[in-house]
């Protein structure tokens, strides 16, 4: 499996060489896609990632941060189809995604633009809930319900982190949280891959919730401005409280994962 980083920063003004969050991973020649921060779909392009073959789209919440690119990136999907004259590998793209007016306003978006958006495949948006979202045999995605966000009503979350897992290996991706705290749950005993949002935190406060538990690598995502006004700074300071355990994400940088 490979994570290729898209966009690295958090929600802050425009920053040279940095988009808004978003990764996907490459698995079994399929694409699976987490976040959509603006140019996600440009820059995973230009860096060789396969649009065609995105299965399914995962948003952790409807911040602009989060989603300002995904309408780009289905609408891209959809040209490279006519372009390529192929279809994209797997059919149908599935969109899982917390608030369902922000879904149906970025179709209604897409409608309007050239051609009305047909396709001779589907794009089928669904609601974010606790529990699995789906576990197509490749790849598995449960979500879990965080705090950065509070409850749209008595039944729905808006905002959420998941645990991937993909033959035997335990991925979790914090998206943004109220607090660390958030991701006991999700951690559980341990996993072999943290990517955690930095944007509402500091590099201090990310040691504090990690230092104890059984994680193999962690990488900074959704990076604020403690770690983007100094980098050379923040980098030095991750290596002396983690060593080689943890790394600071950059945009396009790509990760084959043991």
């Amino acid at each position: 499996m490979k994570i290729c980083f898209l966009g690295t920063c958090s929600g802050t003004e425009p920053y040279q060489n940095r988009k808004h969050s978003a990764f996907c991973l490459e698995c079994e020649g399929y694409i699976y896609w987490f976040d959509a921060g603006e140019g996600c779909s440009y820059t995973g392009h230009i860096a060789g990632v396969d649009l065609l073959a995105v299965k399914n789209i995962v948003i952790s919440h409807t911040h602009m941060d989060h989603v300002g690119g995904l309408g780009n990136l289905l609408w891209n999907i959809r040209k490279l189809r006519y372009v390529k004259k192929e279809k994209p590998y797997y059919g149908d793209i599935e969109v899982y995604i917390p608030n369902m007016e922000t879904w149906n306003g970025i179709m209604k978006i897409l409608r309007n633009t050239e051609g009305e958006f047909c396709t001779d495949y589907s794009v089928i948006g669904h609601r974010i809930m606790d529990g699995i979202l789906f576990d197509d045999g490749i790849l598995k995605v449960t979500a879990y319900h965080n705090t950065h966000l509070q409850k749209q009503d008595l039944t729905s979350w808006l905002s959420f982190s998941f645990l991937i897992e993909y033959e035997g290996k335990r991925l979790v991706y914090s998206g943004d949280v109220g607090n660390y705290h958030d991701l006991d749950e999700v951690i559980g005993g341990g996993c072999n891959c943290l990517i955690i949002e930095t944007g509402h935190f500091c590099i201090d406060d990310v040691y504090d919730y990690c230092k104890d538990k059984q994680i193999e690598k962690i990488y900074f995502f959704h990076n604020g401005r403690e770690i983007l006004n100094n980098l050379p700074a923040a980098q030095k300071r991750v290596y002396d409280l983690f060593g080689e355990k943890a790394i600071i994400c950059e945009d396009g940088m790509i990760v084959q994962t043991s």
